[in-house]
């Protein structure tokens, strides 16, 4: 089985239906091996083909649909074809796979038809339209087939390949792609709406088949939107009456097969209206000049709608588009007349904003049951589509134009609430949060996710309300009473943290730590965050706004309420208190000393919890930030504590490494290379031991591990290069196989060049003697290759620095015994030329300390053929130092991203506070990199008086003359 190729055999089709079953199985050790083992052959040629045809052909639908969902996996993973990595899918097995998916996907049953329409456009972002050119015509030629099974399976395969027309920046191929599909879509499509639409009249009894209609008519809308986001089309612009028209008319349409019992889930009519208030957002916001004749019975249809339907949740999306709508309009100039009238404002804050910002009991609902979505939909502002957030952005849209009038209205609306509330808190407590609610959404005129509001109406007194109205309800004894209320309290201050003055802010601070306590989870969750937020403001000259010795009294009760609130039922992997952790210890720095014993125990404890099944990626790298944050601040006040951390941490690492789990792995590294930086001059054993291990090439195969993994290398050769070469020196060509490895790539080059350059600058000269020829070899290789302009940056760095490091003469012999004369071409076609480029202090320094040994240090540049290019490369160093930086990329290479890792590889996740200090390879030897030019030249025309005066005087140009007189001035030295 392992073969490159899979037979399509019965016997294989049997074997993978097994270990498809396998992967279902709710045992660990049952499931696991049965994914590595499709992971081990989805390599093999045919092994998409067989899991087609177990979909197409299987028995079981539970194989079928397994089949489909593994499938579009595999797509997902492997379809992409990335430079500098092998082809992961072969080529017969494209055509094939291109030439059998629609077919397939129309015949298959809904489920599996998803998983393919997804595969599709999966494949069509990368093939379509060049390398898949008749998959438009297959489509459009099945809307002729009349069974809407088929139309629905196309319309939805559309709508996955052209949804992304919705956020594509502008470019030419973009242009010429939707020309494209316009060309051969729009006409079908628009004949498609029409004949569906008299459908549905011709069966307006058969609830059945409008069922199915309906369905087509919401991707048709969906369809419609993707394609006129862009640009206004002049098909649709042509055709706006047959649409717009039909689309008003649908807006008012009420089928009473339709309509379901179904309080939570949104019908078909509902979806449908929904996407159209959409579209006419679209057109009012876009194109309000050609849509302008249809604007005022559209406003009509959606106010009608707005105000009759009922509060149920399964109309929120349609209420929530309907109020967008009403919100792009009325901030647009010319629709202000439409508002202007009083009476308008008072119907349109009665009717439409103030009930749509009521708390239901819907929403009651998910605050306790479903927390994690509430706080995320509330929070992280992923609520778009909820009545409150669309009658949050109605009060904004209003505000623009009629500021006083609204916030008049109001003001009213806000105090008799609270006056409800005061009569009794216990029952009317929701009429306070929804008076909270509007005054947020009135005060707030631009709010970002880091800043909170950044501009607020000056006609709501912030800090008033604040000391009234909040700050009660977070004083009081029990931190459980209304937690919903104590949840608005800590958004306030969150979102107004600018507003509050700062003496409120620290009388908030111990209030905000109590409600760590709190039992609801949004309520603590709420207060991490609050404080997470309010510790990263920015006072005067950059410091943080709240200070650790404004924290002093509370370090203790903040750290013990912070990890109790990890142990709370629903939160042992809370993201927002982890980040607060972290926030809190960058804050608090050495105050957090004393109690570092406990805290590492419990970070320790809680990443060997979470490595048996990391599933929340936000909450694992803030705990190892924290983690690397303790190791920082402790050892910062005392080295030796290393060797704790070390044995707290090392039996976790070893058990993460073992049974790889990848998600951690990147993070290891990191912490292993500060703790290994930590260490002064030695290599302990434990590390020495692990040595072997990291060359292996499985872990060089994942992306994400080889930023961490290099760094980890080069803390190995910075602390330990005299230990490898005596105890490990048959590890070097590992170690240099890997430097050959990275250094094949293009996305991975860079880091081949920092691993290559610590192992010139730390280990002893004669434990690399062998193998430097071949280093410089393997480089030129690279460079006829593929030359890109990091390749050249990163290899001008290096040959500096060997030069450095071994001396001028050095690198013109190793040059000059690969090919004769080797040593003048690279100075002329690559050094003299290219030098501008280099970036970076340390690497100009480096560049600039090179450049001066070969003018200096080198005889055969001052007695052969090479003395020619003496001039031209010292014009280049003064060029270095005085000319700005050339950041100009050849137009071909603009498009090499490296970030741009197909599939689902963990990514790299830098660890801010596992950073690592800049380090200065020349920092002892040169200071200023000018003035040891001027010394150098010095030094060089004493030994050979005339010489050097000679030069420049007949070939130097005035200006880097100039440049160069300055130098020897500041140096106080002349040439003889």
């Amino acid at each position: 089985m392992r073969s490159a190729k899979m037979e399509l055999s019965d016997a294989n089709l049997q074997t993978l239906t097994e270990y498809l079953k396998k992967t279902l199985d709710p045992d660990p050790a049952i499931r696991r091996p049965a994914e590595k083992f499709l992971e081990s052959v989805e390599g093999s040629q045919n092994y998409p083909l067989l899991l087609l045809t177990l979909l197409e052909k299987s028995q079981e639908n539970v194989i079928k649909v397994c089949a489909s969902v593994t499938f579009k996996n595999y797509i997902k993973r492997n379809w992409r074809i990335v430079e500098d990595e092998p082809n992961k899918i072969c080529e017969s097995d494209r055509i094939a796979i291109k030439a059998n998916i629609v077919p397939l996907m129309l015949s298959s049953p809904e489920q599996i038809q998803k998983q393919l329409s997804d595969a599709i456009s999966i494949i069509g972002r990368e093939d379509f339209p060049q390398k898949w050119p008749d998959l438009l015509t297959e489509m459009v030629n099945r809307f002729q087939s009349g069974d809407f099974h088929v139309i629905n399976g196309v319309l939805r395969t559309a709508h996955s390949l052209f949804k992304r027309y919705r956020h594509e920046f502008k470019s030419n191929e973009l242009w010429t792609e939707i020309k494209l599909v316009l060309d051969a879509f729009a006409l079908p499509l628009t004949n498609l709406f029409k004949a569906t639409i008299e459908l549905c009249s011709t069966h307006a009894n058969d609830a059945s088949a409008l069922k199915v209609l309906f369905s087509s008519l919401i991707l048709i809308a969906k369809l419609f939107y993707s394609l006129n986001f862009q640009d206004l089309p002049e098909f649709f612009e042509d055709n706006m009456e047959t649409w717009m028209t039909n689309f008003h008319s649908l807006l008012t349409l009420d089928n009473k097969l339709l309509q379901t019992d179904d309080e939570e889930e949104a019908g078909l009519l509902e979806l449908l209206k929904s996407q159209i208030c959409d579209n006419a957002a679209l057109y009012a916001q876009k194109y309000d000049e050609e849509f302008q004749p249809y604007l005022p019975r559209f406003v009509t249809a959606i106010w009608n709608l707005l105000v009759t339907t009922g509060q149920e949740v399964k109309y929120d999306l349609l209420v929530s588009n309907a109020i967008q709508f009403l919100a792009s309009v009325c901030e647009r100039p010319h629709y202000k007349h439409l508002f202007e009238d009083q009476n308008t404002l008072t119907s349109i804050c009665e009717k439409v904003i103030v009930p749509n910002m009521e708390f239901r009991a819907a929403d009651e609902e998910a605050f306790e049951d479903n927390s994690e979505e509430y706080i995320r939909r509330d929070l992280e502002g992923s609520d778009i589509d909820t009545r409150r957030r669309a009658a949050c952005d109605l009060v904004r849209g209003l505000c623009k134009f009629f500021e006083g009038p609204v916030t008049g209205i109001f003001s009213g609306y806000v105090n008799s609430m609270l006056q409800e509330y005061a009569k009794n808190p216990s029952v009317n407590w929701k009429h306070k949060d929804a008076a909270i609610y509007l005054v947020t959404s009135l005060a707030s005129k631009a709010q970002t996710q880091k800043h909170g509001i950044t501009q607020a109406n000056e006609l709501v007194n912030l800090t008033e309300f604040f000391v009234n109205h909040i700050q009660p309800d977070l004083k009081s004894a029990t931190v459980n009473e209304f937690p919903v209320l104590k949840a608005d309290g800590i958004k306030y201050i969150m979102i107004f943290r600018n507003q509050v003055p700062k003496e409120q802010l620290l009388v908030s601070i111990p209030l905000l730590i109590n409600h760590l306590q709190a039992e609801s989870i949004v309520v603590h969750t709420y207060a991490a965050h609050a404080l997470e937020r309010l510790f990263t403001m920015r006072g005067t000259n950059n410091t943080t706004l709240i200070t650790a010795a404004e924290m002093a009294p509370f370090v203790e009760v903040l750290l013990t309420n912070l990890f109790k609130a990890l142990t709370l039922p629903g939160s042992s992997e809370n993201e927002y208190i982890m980040k607060a952790i972290m926030r809190s210890f960058s804050l608090l720095q050495e105050s957090i000393i004393p109690y570092i014993p406990s805290v590492i125990t419990q970070l320790t404890q809680k990443l060997l919890a979470v490595s048996k099944n990391p599933s929340k990626p936000h909450f694992n790298h803030y705990m190892f930030e924290s983690i690397c944050l303790s190791i920082r601040i402790t050892c910062k006040a005392n080295p030796e504590a290393v060797g704790s951390f070390e044995e707290a941490l090392f039996l976790v690492f070893t058990e993460i490494l073992q049974n790889d789990v990848q998600e951690f792995i990147p993070y290891v590294f990191q912490v292993m290379s500060l703790l290994l930086e930590m260490h002064k001059n030695e290599i302990p054993s434990s590390y020495m031991a692990l040595f072997p291990h990291l060359l292996q090439p499985v872990l060089w195969e994942r992306t994400g591990n080889i930023p961490p993994l290099v760094r980890l290398l080069q803390a190995y050769l910075e602390r330990g290069a005299s230990t490898i070469a005596s105890a490990a020196a048959d590890k070097i060509p590992g170690l240099l196989g890997v430097f050959q490895k990275l250094i094949a790539s293009k996305a991975n080059d860079h880091q081949g060049f920092y691993l290559l350059n610590s192992i010139i600058e730390h280990m002893p000269p004669e434990s690399v003697d062998q193998y430097r020829k071949q280093i410089f070899i393997l480089l030129f290789q690279r460079l006829q290759n593929s030359k890109t302009t990091k390749f050249i940056k990163s290899f001008l760095v290096f040959i500096n620095l060997y030069c450095v490091r071994y001396g001028a003469l050095a690198l013109q012999e190793i040059f000059d015994s690969i090919q004769p004369k080797m040593f003048g071409m690279v100075l002329e076609k690559i050094i003299i030329p290219e030098i501008q480029k280099v970036s970076g202090q340390v690497e100009k320094k480096i560049c600039a300390v090179g450049i001066t040994k070969i003018l200096t240090e080198c005889p055969p540049m001052m007695d052969t053929e090479y003395t020619k290019l003496w001039i031209p490369l010292l014009q280049a160093l003064i060029g270095l130092f005085e000319l700005p930086e050339d950041d100009t990329i050849p137009d071909e290479e603009h498009f090499i991203d490296i970030e741009d890792t197909p599939g689902y590889q963990t990514a790299f996740s830098q660890l801010a506070f596992a950073g690592k200090k800049e380090h200065d390879p020349v920092g002892q030897m040169v200071n200023n990199p000018r003035i040891h030019l001027a010394q150098s030249l010095h030094k060089l025309s004493t030994a050979c008086p005339g010489r050097v005066l000679s030069m420049l005087s007949t070939s130097l140009n005035a200006e880097a003359l100039q440049y160069l007189q300055g130098y020897l001035q500041a140096a106080s030295v002349s040439l003889l």
